[in-house]
């Protein structure tokens, strides 16, 4: 072995920094898995990433790791820390290193070395521990002072279905105890808004061993979706949108014409009908130029602002799928805007402000991306140059701050993308702007223009909620589970001291129906204490006591979910109170 050029990697980094932060969780990846050598040394190790707050580390073993083995692993790993085992790299040709690791029974590591492209391989050498080379590292393993094992889980072989199943643990580290204690302060807050936690306990959604990725909802989880498809119509109505549905299967040769054949078959679902081949949407946007195409256009139809609340489907890995963040059944809130080159402003910048009115009306900020050509992607230089010219002049017109993601927009345009931030701080990318000239074009769609001659439309997608089913698990978490009363599936517990109360308790229901209000009676033989608890529990932002004094004064006892007690009031004065705050949720965020 000769020492390595890359020396210069291996050495004291800022934490604040991100190359510092991934150095120390590099580092502290390697020490995991020669803790798992020392212990396991049948074990072999495939390989590591780093993430936004740690890393993981996957592993092949005779027998899967449970929870329980990660303390025994942090034992080994502050051995391996108290050694304060320096850390050095070393040059070998490639042949050498897949027979250095072909010794030590690391078949993954000789799979790597030999599918580089590198005629030379870069190891890290840790005590008795070999690993590739992989980026950053601080210099000792002693720098490492403070660290927690945090998950099993299982991942697949380069993140392919058809390779085998590997054991993947995922850590964290910092320099000091007291930061990690927040960062797992942190974490355990969002295990407790978990939406697939909460959507179980609430009663919200349900995802079944019989379709993965295919999310069901149950009544209140309907009422909380249907809640949010009237917002999105209301305020779609406001500005001047039409609504269309189009069908959910569609022939082979509409996705030829649109480009998603050639690339995005890899998530489409197939059938055959009548000896032709058919796909389930992926997207909605070949159905809305068809029905664009049904009648001729004037440019004095356009802009014709074309919505539709579309399910789509898409075949995501198994390994990917995630609550209702990640599935393969969603409703996209898509819309497409046709209209001319001297309208394309405009439109971009109407539609930048009715995603910031709905975000604003849910509490969110955001952030802005503008991502550019990709390698795959069809049209002219010129187009794209001209689309992305017109994103760029809309934000800057708006004094929008947007960061430039290289290479990640759609195959056909360039894109705007909205990053939400909720109130654990993470983001999540949602709202979307696509200015689209390929797709008028592949359709051959037109329309006359005050010359008299024929014109080709511009195409502007857009979505605002994203998958309403992403967006409801962002909401569920960013509330955690608390929905503001407009959006609460049950707005009002009706809690009987007795069964004895009961009739007076339905009365008031009957009452509270009538003016609109969600409400349910728990008619349960519980003592009022323990109905009062689930209340709590079930989120329900008003809870109504009723017994003898409340049914002699004909009143109710009111409980508001974070601000306790409220007295006694008449039925009158709570559903007043109740309305005007309700008026206050619809009018939060909105144009006047």
């Amino acid at each position: 072995m000769k020492a390595a050029e890359k020396d210069g990697s291996i050495r004291d980094y800022d934490f604040t920094e991100k190359e510092g932060r991934e150095a120390y969780w590099r580092t502290t990846a390697q020490v995991l898995a020669q803790a798992v050598k020392r212990l396991y040394p049948e074990a072999k190790c495939a390989g590591f990433q780093t993430e936004e707050e740690g890393f993981y580390y996957d592993f092949a073993l005779n027998t899967a790791f449970t929870t329980e083995d990660l303390n025994i692993l942090e034992a080994e790993m502050q051995n391996i820390i108290n050694q304060d085992l320096s850390l050095k790299s070393f040059t070998l040709d490639k042949k050498e290193a897949m027979d250095y690791m072909a010794e030590r029974q690391e078949s993954y590591k000789v799979e790597l070395i030999r599918e580089s492209q590198e005629k030379e391989a870069v190891l890290i050498i840790q005590g008795e521990y070999s690993e590739l080379f992989a980026g950053t590292y601080v210099i000792s393993t002693g720098s490492i002072k403070a660290f927690k094992l945090t998950l099993v889980a299982g991942a697949y072989w380069k993140g392919k279905e058809e390779n085998e199943m590997l054991t993947r643990i995922y850590g964290t580290a910092y320099p000091s105890t007291a930061e990690l204690e927040e960062y797992l302060a942190k974490i355990e807050e969002a295990r407790k808004r978990d939406h697939r936690r909460l959507g179980k306990e609430l009663g919200l959604f349900a995802i079944m061993d019989e379709g993965p990725g295919f999310p069901f909802f149950l009544p209140k989880g309907l009422i909380v979706k249907n809640l949010l498809i009237d917002y999105w119509r209301k305020v779609h109505s406001r500005e001047g949108y039409v609504e269309i549905s189009t069908p959910i299967m569609l022939e082979k040769s509409l996705w030829e014409t649109s480009g998603h054949w050639e690339h995005f078959n890899e998530k489409m679902y197939l059938s055959t009908i009548d000896k032709s081949e058919y796909a389930i949407k992926p997207m909605n946007c070949p159905g809305g130029m068809l029905v664009y195409k049904l009648q001729p256009h004037s440019y004095r139809d356009l802009p014709i602002r074309m919505g539709e609340l579309g399910i789509v489907h898409r075949h995501e890995k198994s390994g990917t799928l995630h609550g209702l963040m990640r599935v393969r059944m969603f409703t996209q809130d898509d819309a497409h805007i046709f209209m001319t080159e001297e309208q394309v402003r405009e439109e971009i910048k109407g539609v930048i402000g009715l995603i910031d009115e709905v975000y604003t009306k849910f509490g969110f900020s955001y952030h802005v991306e503008l991502s550019t050509r990709p390698e795959d992607s069809i049209g002219s230089e010129e187009d794209w140059e001209m689309a992305t010219n017109g994103l760029i002049n809309a934000l800057e017109e708006l004094k929008m701050p947007y960061l430039v993601n290289e290479g990640d927009g759609a195959f056909y345009g360039p894109k705007i993308d909205f990053h939400l931030v909720d109130s654990m701080g993470r983001t999540w990318q949602c709202g979307t702007i696509q200015l689209d000239f390929q797709l008028p074009l592949r359709f051959q769609a037109e329309y006359t223009g005050a010359d008299g001659l024929k014109h080709r439309p511009i195409m502007l997608h857009r979505v605002v909620f994203g998958s309403l089913e992403r967006f409801m698990g962002i909401l569920i978490e960013h509330y955690a589970g608390k929905f503001p009363l407009w959006l609460a599936p049950v707005q009002v517990k009706l809690l009987p001291i007795s069964e004895h109360f009961l009739p007076y308790a339905n009365d008031i229901k009957k009452k509270l129906s009538r003016a609109l209000i969600r409400c349910e009676v728990d008619d349960r033989a519980e003592k009022i204490g323990y109905k009062i608890r689930e209340a709590q529990l079930d989120r329900v932002p008003y809870m109504l006591i009723v017994g003898q004094k409340e049914e002699e004064s004909h009143e109710v006892s009111v409980r508001k979910r974070d601000s306790g007690d409220l007295g006694r009031m008449n039925l009158e004065a709570f559903i007043n109170m109740l309305q005007e705050e309700l008026h206050e949720d619809n009018s939060e965020g909105e144009k006047e």
